[in-house]
């Protein structure tokens, strides 16, 4: 069975890279051929982009994410990619598989102008269509992109998000009631798997550390906080998007290792988060925002479901020493309850008897 996989393409985040993989790897345990199937016009460019910017000198320190890069460039060997252009009026993608899979990350978010053609799987017949956990990223949809769902969303053979709220969108735009809501790829894999992937960074780790890793914007009172629980509890932070840090060199495998190994996890980061309870490692879930848009249906989904809602930061932390202390016993009945759930809707939607 060959299975073209579409998903968002990022050589600078950490999730997107590891979610794309697990994916890949439990279709293939499946039984299928995977090929990761990217939009090379918008890989063309966004290199295209980024050498006009070094040509003008309009970007900064252009050897630190060239180094950056290359880690990632590393870890993309470890994925099958389609080794053609996407062209929808050619009828040979159509053609070279026998489904097509749209997850997970924020394929649907159109905040990151996706819901594209690609994105919905608009040039594969209906009963070939099936999301993973895809993930609008956004608690609503703007109008314009409402009959992407209507029209062609509601269309696929099988549709499983990410989030409570992806279920809620699909629901309210169109007739389909059998929306299931999985875990993310990454949490398809164990951490014994996981750590076949990771490598020790190449920069030596002094002493046991707080591993900083936002998205978004870090406001002074969070870093303040962040501050305090390093100097009480002498660790140093890692803050792996300082450019100025020799860790911001860290690569997808180095970043697995990096999260195993912290004491403590300070993130607005879905995925971080994930590893973090992957790893038996305390986690600080903090807000982010987009835009002035909220982003943090993904990580409430997440906590809410495993129950380990107390890891969401709600104001200043006052009882130091239970932050750095975890109880994932629950979290890990219900992971196992998930996976199980989730294999189940993947041999279903690909028809794999067993």
């Amino acid at each position: 069975m060959k299975i073209g996989v579409v998903t968002i393409y990022d050589d600078n985040n950490y999730g997107n890279k590891l979610q794309c993989f697990a994916l890949q790897q439990k279709l293939t345990e499946l039984g299928a051929s995977v090929t990761v199937i990217h939009d090379e016009d918008k890989r063309i460019i966004i290199k295209a982009k980024r050498v006009i910017k070094r040509f003008l000198k309009l970007e900064d320190h252009i050897k630190e994410k060239e180094k950056r890069k290359n880690k990632f460039e590393i870890f993309n060997k470890k994925i099958k990619y389609s080794n053609y252009t996407v062209d929808f009026k050619h009828p040979k993608i159509k053609d070279d598989f026998e489904y097509f899979v749209v997850g997970s990350d924020q394929v649907w978010n159109p905040n990151f102008n996706r819901l594209s053609n690609l994105d919905i799987l608009k040039f594969a017949k209906p009963n070939k269509r099936i999301s993973y956990a895809a993930s609008f990223g956004v608690n609503d949809i703007p109008e314009r992109y409402q009959n992407r769902i209507s029209d062609e969303i509601s269309r696929f053979k099988e549709i499983s998000v990410r989030e409570d709220s992806g279920k809620e969108i699909i629901e309210k735009y169109t007739t389909r009631n059998d929306i299931q809501v999985l875990i993310d790829p990454t949490m398809l894999l164990t951490s014994q798997e996981w750590d076949e992937v990771a490598t020790k960074p190449e920069k030596a780790i002094n002493k046991r550390y707080i591993l900083k890793y936002f998205l978004g914007a870090v406001s002074e009172e969070k870093n303040n906080e962040i501050d305090r629980i390093a100097k009480k509890n002498k660790l140093e932070i890692i803050d792996i998007m300082d450019i100025n840090s020799s860790f911001y060199q860290t690569g997808p495998s180095e970043f697995l290792y990096l999260e195993k190994n912290a004491i403590l996890i300070c993130t607005d980061s879905f995925h971080a988060c994930v590893f973090a309870i992957l790893y038996n490692v305390p986690f600080i879930a903090f807000d982010r925002e987009h835009n002035g848009i909220s982003m943090n249906s993904r990580i409430k989904t997440l906590l809410s479901k495993f129950q380990i809602e107390d890891r969401y930061y709600k104001g200043k932390i006052r009882n130091q020493s239970q932050v750095l202390q975890t109880n994932y016993t629950m979290a890990y009945k219900i992971l196992e309850k998930e996976r199980r759930k989730s294999l189940i809707f993947l041999k279903e939607a690909l028809d794999i008897k067993e």
